[in-house]
């Protein structure tokens, strides 16, 4: 995985897993990183949100959409069965949590990052991950279901 510093990557886990333990009470293990093209079929939920500063690309989270069902039901302690304005709303609140808290962890390095707002993405889509490689890193709870981080990002 040349083209990436670990560095790079292990502030955005260690916040998904965080954040995931504190605010829904979810444990969750790391998969195993792969090199990945940012290609997503519909039924994926994406919310990309851009990073600027001492570092420069994108983190996309790809939740299939049961898996942001789920949260989203999580969140808004009630059930939920469409990805609607509210169980979108959650997903992206979720996500401003996890890129706020990587943030954070690169401040405590001497590394200063800015995140941009989440969008929304469904279906069929496809990204450049120009001009940084993309890497992807399951985050996984209750034993089988992913959200996949990709990171595409450069210092």
């Amino acid at each position: 995985m040349a083209g990436m510093n670990a560095d790079y990557i292990n502030p955005f886990l260690l916040a998904a897993t965080k954040v995931l333990k504190d605010m829904l009470m979810l444990d969750s293990k790391i998969g195993k990183p792969h090199l990945s093209e940012l290609k997503f079929d519909d039924s994926s939920v994406l919310i990309m949100l851009g990073v600027t500063g001492a570092m420069k690309g994108k983190v996309i989270l790809d939740f299939k959409r049961e898996v942001a069902l789920d949260i989203a039901s999580k969140m808004c302690m009630m059930p939920l069965t469409e990805m609607s304005e509210i169980a979108q709303s959650a997903i992206c609140e979720l996500c401003n949590m996890i890129l706020g808290n990587a943030a954070t962890v690169f401040s405590t390095k001497g590394i200063s990052i800015d995140i941009t707002p989440p969008t929304v993405c469904q279906g069929t889509v496809s990204f450049s991950s120009a001009p940084a490689t993309n890497i992807c890193i399951p985050v996984i709870y209750d034993d089988n279901k992913p959200i996949e981080i990709n990171v595409s990002i450069k210092g």
